[in-house]
This record gives structure tokens, C-alpha cells and sequence, in this order.
């Protein structure tokens, strides 16, 4: 029974061996396989370097995501601050965001526009509470009632470069 195996093999390696050695297609016969044996294999480094490539991302997320962030909202610049505050000031979903505009100027925020009395303190809290924030000045008013002098703009500057 060991003969079979043999003669199998035997009669498979010659079976292949008349095909690709034959003088009218055999030459077309190898370079077919030969071209295809290469497309398989730069397919298959392709897509390990597409893997290792995902992997390599993957890790640099979850790396990112355990490492404190370098950027200090300390250090930020007063449009960021600004669009902080607005963030935290404007979180409850009845805040009078339409009414009230924030501007920052040397890390100190200032909250315009019209706003109830117990809006105005909440705004004023959530507004103390962000990161970089030096100050808060609270220019809101009631519905109806004339806006609060505001301070000039070059006292607020040289009062903060002087600190």
C-alpha cells in the first residue's frame, strides 16, 4: 500500500513537469505562475503592513490616552478661554445662551448681556471654575435695565502685566 502514495506523487510531479516544461505553452505557463506567485505575495506584505500600520496607531492612541495632556488651559490663549467658558457656562440646556456673550482679555472673562439675577451668579460660579481662568467681571443685567459700565480696555491690560 506504501506504492500508492508514491506512484501518485510520481505520476503528479510528472503530470506538472509535462505542463510547465512544454516547449509550445510552457515558457507562458511559467511566467503565469511566476507572476501570480508575486502578486500573492507583495498582496500579503500589503496587508501586514497595513495591520502593523493600524497596531502602531492603535497603540499611540491608547498611549495618548493614559498620558497627561501637555497643553495647560493656564498657558491657552484668550479666544480658547473663551470658547471654554462658553462650554461650561452654556452646559444647562435653559442657560440664556442667546443673551450673554463671552470675551476674554488677559486671562479675565467678561459676561455681557441680559440675564436674571440668579442666572447671573450661576454664570459667574461655572465661569470662575474653568482652568485659566485669572478672573471673572460680570457685566449682565436684568431684562430692562441699563448695562454696567464696562472697564476700560487698556486699565484691564496693564493691571494684568504688572502682576
Amino acid at each position: 500500500m506504501s506504492r500508492l502514495p508514491t506512484f501518485l506523487l510520481g505520476a503528479a510531479a510528472g503530470a506538472a513537469a509535462a505542463h510547465f516544461l512544454d516547449p509550445e505553452s510552457g515558457a507562458r505557463r511559467r511566467n503565469t505562475l511566476r507572476d501570480r506567485g508575486a502578486s500573492k505575495a507583495r498582496s500579503a506584505a500589503s496587508t501586514a503592513q497595513s495591520q502593523a500600520h493600524q497596531a502602531a496607531g492603535q497603540a499611540k492612541g491608547a498611549a495618548s490616552a493614559v498620558t497627561p495632556s501637555k497643553t495647560r488651559l493656564e498657558d491657552a490663549d484668550d479666544v480658547t478661554l473663551a470658547r471654554k467658558v462658553e462650554t461650561e457656562i452654556f452646559r444647562d440646556s435653559d442657560a440664556p445662551k442667546g443673551d450673554i456673550s463671552v470675551d476674554v482679555q488677559g486671562g479675565i472673562a467678561y459676561l455681557r448681556g441680559t440675564a436674571s439675577d440668579e442666572w447671573s451668579e450661576q454664570l459667574c460660579t461655572a465661569a470662575r471654575g474653568v482652568e485659566g481662568i485669572k478672573g471673572v467681571k460680570n457685566l449682565l443685567h436684568p431684562p430692562g435695565t441699563p448695562a454696567p459700565e464696562a472697564e476700560p480696555r487698556g486699565l484691564v491690560q496693564e493691571q494684568h502685566r504688572s502682576e
